[in-house]
């Protein structure tokens, strides 16, 4: 830990709500650069993502946690169990809902599991600005009869509406500590796991219906050649041999999309330029098989 000023604050805070309501938008918003993956699809992120935003006065680790849902396979368990776990090991949490839309059964039994819990909880309705200031005053009537919230505050996660406000008012409970991480740190998570985060939000973005849930990414091996190039091999795994061809395309267009799109980001989160080998493989049921989640990365300290 690091030498820190008197009444400097630092603590841990939790991102939680029903899967697509912006979670990764509004992290990645938080702490000014992308580190979680971004899709229009439910449930894209499946890791507990650690972000760190650093300020003179304060330290804040966020913590992006998978929607929480109602599991359909052993994968979607372990999703909501890291979710659920990770109410227990912050100082804040932000519950994020849709302005636009009134209370359902998802937001109520997320409400449930975070009445057990000590830690202050703000009640966060995104999206503000698609919706009329009349409509966000009567979203939140219907919201804190779920919940005594700690605090309310509109926001707009894409747009940036309201994220000051809110770094401020999370530093009014975060307890007097340490510095945790380095103040030029973003995320602890290494580059490995990020770049195959970026295939994973690749193919997420150019396919659909079965395919983008079904898989799993793994980067096998990098390394830097002599010319400065970095060599990235990483693994594309589905469930069904329909999936795969799904995947590859006619002549290979899809992986080679796939692949180009990747690359790209990749090179901008190295600085270097970036040769990347692309494979993708059938695991057949993996999301049912632990052995296979937890060899694809997935544990319980994630």
């Amino acid at each position: 830990m690091l030498n820190t000023p008197e009444g400097y604050r630092s603590g841990f805070v939790a991102l939680v709500g029903r899967p697509n309501v912006g979670k990764s938008t509004l992290l990645n918003k938080l702490v000014g650069q992308k580190v979680a993956i971004m899709s229009d699809k439910p449930q894209t992120t499946r890791h507990k993502i650690h972000s760190v935003l650093t300020r003179n006065d304060a330290q804040m680790v966020f913590l992006d946690t998978p929607g929480i849902h109602k599991p359909r396979h052993k994968l979607g368990e372990y999703m909501v169990d890291v979710a659920l776990g990770a109410l227990k090991e912050v100082d804040v949490a932000l519950f994020l809902v849709e302005a636009s839309e009134a209370p359902g059964p998802g937001d109520q039994y997320i409400a449930e599991q975070l009445k057990g819990i000590k830690t202050p909880v703000f009640l966060m309705l995104n999206k503000v600005d698609l919706i009329q200031r009349e409509a966000v005053l009567e979203r939140i009537l219907q919201y804190k009869d779920l919940l005594p919230f700690a605090e309310v505050i509109p926001v707009s996660a894409l747009a940036g509406e309201n994220v000051e406000r809110l770094i401020d008012t999370i530093i009014k409970y975060l307890p007097e500590g340490p510095q945790y991480y380095p103040a030029d740190m973003v995320t602890d998570r290494p580059e490995r796991f990020i770049m195959a985060e970026i295939i994973r939000e690749k193919v997420l973005h150019l396919t659909s219906e079965e395919i983008p849930h079904s898989v799993a990414v793994v980067v096998e091996q990098i390394k830097e050649r002599n010319n400065g190039v970095v060599a990235v091999s990483a693994v594309i795994y589905t469930e069904r041999d329909s999936q795969k061809a799904i995947l590859i395309g006619k002549g290979g267009n899809m992986l080679k999309e796939v692949g180009r799109r990747s690359r790209e980001e990749i090179e901008n989160l190295l600085g270097s330029k970036v040769f990347l080998e692309l494979w993708v493989k059938v695991k057949k049921d993996w999301r049912n098989k632990m052995t296979d989640i937890r060899n694809f990365g997935f544990t319980k300290e994630d």
